[in-house]
C-alpha cells in the first residue's frame, strides 16, 4: 500500500505523508555535488485533511437487513 501524497509547502512537490509528516526529500532540481541534501520541509507536520473520508454516505438512510453480495 503507497503512503497518501500531498504537496510540500515548501518545494511544491508531491511528497509521501507518513506519521502526518512529510517524508524525507531532496529539493527539486539536479544536485551540484554527491552531498545528500534534505528540503527544508522534510519532516515537517503534514496539515490535516479539510475533511475526513467517510466509508458510508450520511445522506443516505441505511437499509434494513442483509444486502445483496453481488
Amino acid at each position: 500500500m503507497s503512503s497518501p501524497r500531498r504537496t510540500c509547502p515548501v518545494c511544491a512537490r508531491e511528497i509521501a505523508v507518513v506519521g502526518s509528516r512529510f517524508a524525507r526529500h531532496d529539493p527539486p532540481g539536479r544536485r551540484s555535488s554527491f552531498e545528500l541534501i534534505s528540503c527544508p520541509g522534510s519532516r515537517k507536520s503534514a496539515p490535516l485533511l479539510s475533511t475526513a473520508p467517510r466509508l458510508f454516505d450520511p445522506d443516505e438512510p441505511p437499509t434494513p437487513g442483509q444486502q445483496q453480495l453481488f
